[in-house]
C-alpha cells in the first residue's frame, strides 16, 4: 500500500513541477516580447523621417510598423494575438504624414488652402486619400486605401494624417507620391530606401 501512495505522490509532484516549468517558459517568452517592445519604443519605432520643404510648409513622411499600429489599436495584453493579426495584415503599410507651417500657423486657414476652414477639415478627412499613392520596387502603383485624420483642434502647430496602403510585399521598397492639391505645392516624392523591417513579436 505504501508503494502505491509513494508512486501517486511522485506522479503528482512530477506533474506539478512540469506544469510550473511550462508556466515559467510562457512568462519568459511573454516577458522577452514585452522587453523587446519596450526597447523598440525607447529607441524609436518609426522609420527614418523623410522631409521636404516647399516655400514655408514642411511635409514629413514616416513609416509606422504594422505591429505598433496594431498595438495602439488592440493594446498589449495579448501579444500572441497581435502577432497573429500581423500575419494576416503584413501586406498593409501605414505611413504617418505631417504638414507644418514654419511659423506654426494653422495650415487649414483659407490663406493657405483657398477653402473655408470647415472645407479644409472635410478635405483632410474625406478627400486627401486621392492625392497619395505608392510605387513599389516592382513598379506596382498602389492607391491609398484610406486616411485617418487626427484632429488637433488648433492645439498642435501641425496637421497629421495616417495613410493606409494594401497589397504591398513586406520586402518591397516604396516611394510615396503626393500630388498636393490642398496647398498647391505640386508633386512631392518620398523615397523609402530601406525595405520594411519586420519587428519580431
Amino acid at each position: 500500500m505504501m508503494g502505491y501512495r509513494t508512486f501517486f505522490l511522485l506522479t503528482i509532484c512530477s506533474f506539478f513541477i512540469f506544469s510550473c516549468e511550462k508556466k515559467n517558459e510562457t512568462i519568459v517568452d511573454d516577458g522577452s516580447i514585452r522587453y523587446q517592445l519596450f526597447q523598440l519604443e525607447k529607441r524609436g519605432w518609426k522609420s527614418r523621417l523623410h522631409l521636404q520643404k516647399v516655400d514655408d510648409i514642411s511635409f514629413t513622411a514616416t513609416e509606422v510598423p504594422i505591429q505598433f499600429y496594431l498595438l495602439k489599436d488592440q493594446g498589449n495584453q495579448d501579444l500572441f494575438n497581435i502577432d497573429s493579426l500581423y500575419q494576416e495584415n503584413k501586406t498593409e503599410r501605414v505611413l504617418e504624414f505631417i504638414f507644418e507651417q514654419e511659423d506654426e500657423d494653422d495650415l487649414l486657414k483659407d490663406k493657405f488652402t483657398s477653402l473655408s476652414y470647415e472645407d479644409g477639415v472635410k478635405y483632410m478627412s474625406f478627400s486627401l486619400d486621392k492625392d497619395f499613392y505608392v510605387v513599389t520596387s516592382k513598379n506596382d502603383t498602389i492607391q491609398c486605401s484610406g486616411v485617418s485624420y487626427e484632429r488637433n483642434f488648433k492645439i498642435a502647430p501641425f496637421q497629421k494624417v495616417l495613410l493606409f496602403f494594401s497589397g504591398i510585399d513586406p520586402k518591397d521598397k516604396i516611394q510615396l507620391i503626393y500630388n498636393d492639391k490642398l496647398f498647391r505645392k505640386g508633386t512631392l516624392k518620398f523615397q523609402f530606401k530601406d525595405t520594411y523591417t519586420e519587428i519580431l513579436l
